[in-house]
C-alpha cells in the first residue's frame, strides 16, 4: 500500500535479461520500481538513494522512508524483489538466494539514474530495512559467505523459521534438486560493491551472520545503522553488530528499548512505531545530506 501522505510514486516494471523468471522459464527476471522525485533537488544533479525492503514487503512498503527522503530533495529509486515482495507473491529462491537482491537496485540504478538522453546521475547512495540492510551494504561490499549458505541450503545447518514462507526450504528443494544446488547458489559470494554507491544506512539489518568478516572490513564508504532494543527477527548480537563493529566506518544507535522490528512494517503505525519510523527517517536525511550533497 502507497503511504499517501508522501504521494504515489511512479512506477514501472524493468526487466534484467541475465536473469530468468523464478516462475515461468524463458522470461526474464521482472523488477518492479517506485520513484519518489524530489521535490526541491537538493542539489544539481539530485542525489539518488536506492531503497530495499525486508523480507516478503514491498518497496512501496518502504514509502515512509523513501517520502521523507524524496521531501528533503532525495531522488528515490526502491523495488520489488522478485519471488520475495508482497504484491506478486513469493518463491522460495526470492527468501534463500539474497545475493540476487543487490542487482535489483543496480538494475535501477543502470536503466533509470542516467537514462539516455536524461539528466546526469546524482550522487548515488543506499538504504534497506532487514535483508534490504544487507542488500545495501552489499553495495559497498558485504559479501554473503558461500559455506554458511551451502550449509544452510543443504540442511547441514537449520534454517531459521521464516514466518513469512513456511516450509521454504522443503519448496526450494522441490524446485532446486540437490544436483541442480551448485548451480542456484552461483555468485552467492559475488562481490556486488558498485563504484558510485558512496554512502549506506541501514534499518534493523539482517543477514549479518551470513555475511564475512573480511568483507565488512573492507567496506570503505560511510555507514549508519539503527537498530530496535526489543527487535528479536534481527537481534542486535546475531544480525546488528557484526555491521556495527565489522565496518570501519560504521555508525549507528538504538532507536529505543521498547521498539520491534515489527514496527518499521505495515500501514497504521501505533504510536511507538511512528515515532520511531519519523526519527529513523530524519535520521537518514541527516545522513544522507551529509554523504551526498
Amino acid at each position: 500500500m502507497i503511504d499517501s501522505r508522501w504521494g504515489s510514486p511512479r512506477t514501472q516494471v524493468l526487466y534484467d535479461e541475465s536473469r530468468g523468471d523464478l516462475r515461468t522459464a524463458g522470461r526474464p527476471r521482472p523488477v518492479r520500481v517506485y520513484e519518489w522525485e524530489p521535490l526541491q533537488p537538493a542539489a544539481d544533479p539530485a542525489p539518488v538513494v536506492l531503497v530495499s525492503h525486508g523480507t516478503g514487503g514491498s518497496g512501496s512498503g518502504m514509502a515512509w522512508l523513501a517520502g521523507p527522503l524524496a521531501a528533503a530533495g532525495f531522488r528515490v529509486l526502491a523495488v520489488d524483489h522478485h519471488g520475495n515482495n508482497v504484491v506478486d507473491g513469493y518463491e522460495p529462491e526470492g527468501f534463500l538466494c539474497p545475493w540476487e537482491r543487490p542487482r535489483d537496485l543496480l538494475l535501477a540504478l543502470d536503466v533509470l539514474g542516467a537514462p539516455a538522453g536524461g539528466p546526469e546521475l546524482g550522487p548515488v547512495g543506499a538504504a534497506g530495512f532487514s535483508a534490504g540492510g544487507y542488500t545495501a551494504a552489499a553495495l559497498a561490499g558485504a559479501r554473503i559467505d558461500e559455506a554458511v549458505a551451502g550449509a544452510l541450503l543443504s540442511g547441514a545447518v537449520p534454517l531459521p523459521d521464516i514466518p513469512e514462507f513456511p516450509g521454504v526450504l522443503e519448496a526450494f528443494r522441490a524446485k532446486v534438486p540437490a544436483e541442480r544446488l551448485e548451480a542456484a547458489m552461483a555468485g552467492a559470494g559475488a562481490d556486488l560493491a558498485d563504484p558510485r554507491v558512496r554512502a549506506v544506512f541501514q534499518v534493523a539489518p539482517g543477514l549479518g551472520a551470513m555475511v564475512t568478516a573480511e568483507s565488512l572490513a573492507a567496506v570503505q564508504v560511510p555507514v549508519e545503522v539503527h537498530w530496535g532494543g526489543a527487535d528479536t527477527v534481527n537481534p542486535y548480537e546475531v544480525d546488528v553488530r557484526p555491521y556495527l563493529e565489522g565496518i570501519p566506518a560504521a555508525i549507528g544507535r538504538s532507536v529505543g528499548p521498547d521498539v520491534t522490528h515489527g514496527d518499521f512494517i505495515g500501514a497504521d503505525p501505533v504510536p511507538r512505531a511512528a515515532r520511531a519510523r519519523a526519527a529513523v527517517a530524519a535520521d537518514a536525511v541527516a545522513f544522507f545530506r551529509r554523504h551526498l550533497v
